[in-house]
């Protein structure tokens, strides 16, 4: 790992170097920080972007000085505490104009480094967006240790997508408007992505030499329809998490809520006791009892949650019937009454593994995401489980379009035409990646296998299709699909994070597969010690220990 990493490094120092010497634009010169001011007000037509679209515009253009990387107290996620270092660059703050007057404006920023390597990183987004991406984090899922991509040299993007959250407002309300969702659904992405390779080549004289996508969770979505919609616009993609089967997945949300009414709610010390259910049926499975459910595949047939089920006097360590139901309806696919996009009807279930771990900020398990601290309301509150907020709240804005509507009335057949339109702009689950494929593209998926916001089996399903679609040799000439066991959706639980961009770099640039990953567990304060560390396996394959120290990665090995 170490290797790798100073090779790139070495890779990325002398093409900045090189592209700091041919660059001609505004930012090469004596005085960068002037340059970077006279971008101000830069136009972008609108026939620059490659959909119909106004004009972009940047309103401010502001010289930021290198700063070094700082850690702060607290954060929604474990990386969000991690404040990467910066070099000098240029910040460009710009709007791109709706066609339709009531339609948001969509915002970016757009980073410039005064050294520039020739290429450029776009960040995905999470959840409903509206919030503006600044392109300054790590990329996802990436080790704490790694320098983000703007201190690597590589200009850097994001947005957000078209639309902004208001204090009090719900995330799902944007989606009245049909330009704000076909926004959020593709169109911002591309839109951006256009903008910024034309001003890139305003900046330095010229545009990017290669374009890559990152994004975990919706950003992981976006990933992947920039893969399938615009195959000739990104050399590289990191799909980390992807709510990629989007429809079914909301539906699911709503389905999994209801089962916790009329009983089905699990208080924390109930969720405790199936979660160490399920350690004791399937911990061990992988030669180690550590807490992380190596092999979940396994689990699924190990673990029966109805060993819980309560006898004729109810106690805290049991399960109600009702209760035992929500379980199963929480593992069990969703069949779906409605034929959405590319065939894809049916979402897997989720679980087991990782239903105890603490939901506080939130990270993961079933306390974040499914059951919150409190049995679901009417109207949804995020105190219900993140899935429940988020479900519900798609069905009745994206779907019956309907902000009052009562959800336990809703059937999908009475919104078929409407569920079949949404499918069909925000479901990443077109399996034909050949023209993607053709244009030399590459693209790497990472599913966490204790994912509660939406199920890994998802993206494992998807790239199934891919291989049926295309054949396995294929696909293996451009597409790697990992699996975390014991992490939740946002890197939480277990050794999550990994060099995938650094792999993805060396796939696309040099032609080298990804090989030989590391997933490691690491401090949140420098030097970022690593405290355990796993092989990252290839699906189907899982980490079984082979004897030795169980912090190295060194003392597993990925077995089928």
């Amino acid at each position: 790992m170490s290797t790798h990493r100073i090779t790139l490094a070495g890779t990325i120092l002398a093409l900045a170097t090189l592209a700091a010497c041919s660059s001609s634009g505004p930012l090469a010169g004596a005085d960068p920080a002037a340059g970077c001011a006279g971008l101000a007000g830069t136009v972008v037509p609108a026939t620059a972007i490659g959909l119909p679209s106004g004009a972009a515009r940047i309103e401010t253009a502001s010289f930021v000085p290198a700063a070094p990387l700082s850690v702060l107290e607290r954060g929604p996620t474990p990386a969000a505490r991690i404040v990467p270092a910066v070099p000098d660059h240029c910040r460009l703050l710009g709007r791109i104009a709706p066609l339709d007057p009531a339609a948001p404006d969509i915002r970016f920023q757009l980073n410039l480094p005064v050294r520039w390597n020739g290429r450029s990183v776009q960040y995905g987004g999470g959840g409903f967006n509206g919030v503006l991406i600044s392109g300054l984090a790590l990329v996802p899922g990436a080790p704490y240790d790694r320098p983000a991509p703007l201190a690597q040299g590589y200009a850097t993007v994001g947005t957000d997508s078209g639309h902004e959250t208001k204090p009090g407002q719900p995330p799902q309300a944007f989606a009245l408007n049909d330009e704000a969702l076909l926004n959020f659904a593709h169109a911002s992405y591309k839109k951006v992505r256009d903008v910024s390779v034309a001003l890139m080549a305003r900046a330095y004289g010229r545009g990017p030499q290669k374009l890559y996508f990152v994004g975990s969770s919706e950003g992981g979505r976006e990933g992947l329809t920039m893969a399938q919609r615009y195959p000739a616009d990104f050399d590289g993609i990191l799909s980390r998490v992807p709510v990629i089967h989007w429809t079914a997945l909301q539906h699911v949300g709503l389905r999994d809520g209801l089962a916790l009414t009329d009983g089905g709610w699990m208080d924390p010390p109930r969720v405790r006791r199936v979660h160490e259910a399920v350690l004791a049926a399937c911990d061990g499975a992988d030669g180690l009892a550590d807490g992380i459910v190596s092999d979940p595949v396994g689990c699924r047939r190990r673990f029966d949650v109805g060993t819980l089920a309560c006898g004729a006097q109810p106690t805290p360590d049991c399960l109600t019937p009702r209760q035992v139901a929500a379980v199963r309806t929480l593992g069990s696919p969703l069949a779906m009454p409605v034929p959405l996009a590319n065939g894809a009807g049916e979402y897997p279930g989720r679980g087991p593994s990782g239903e105890g771990l603490p939901a506080a900020g939130p990270t993961g398990g079933w306390m974040a995401w499914w059951t919150g601290s409190s049995a679901p309301a009417m109207p949804p509150q995020p105190s219900n489980g993140i899935a429940w907020f988020y479900g519900a709240g798609a069905i009745q804005y994206f779907y019956a379009r309907d902000p009052k509507l009562d959800l336990r009335t809703y059937r999908a057949q009475d919104h078929a035409a409407r569920i079949r339109e949404v499918s069909a702009l925000m479901d990443s689950t077109n399996p034909d990646l050949s023209a993607f494929h053709a244009r030399g593209g590459r693209l790497i998926v990472l599913e966490n296998m204790a994912d509660y916001a939406q199920s890994p089996y998802a993206g494992i399903g998807y790239v199934d299709s891919v291989i049926a679609t295309l054949g396995r040799e294929r696909v293996d000439a451009f597409l790697r699909l990992y699996t975390a066991p014991g992490v939740d959706h946002v890197g939480s639980g277990a050794p999550a994070n990994a060099d995938l961009f650094g792999a993805l770099v060396d796939w696309v640039e040099r032609g080298e597969a990804p090989r030989a990953l590391t997933l490691v567990e690491q401090t949140t304060a420098p030097p970022f010690a690593v405290t355990r560390a796993r092989p990252l396996c290839r699906w189907p394959e899982w980490p079984r220990h082979t004897g030795g120290d169980p912090s190295l990665a060194s003392s597993f090995a990925c077995v089928r």
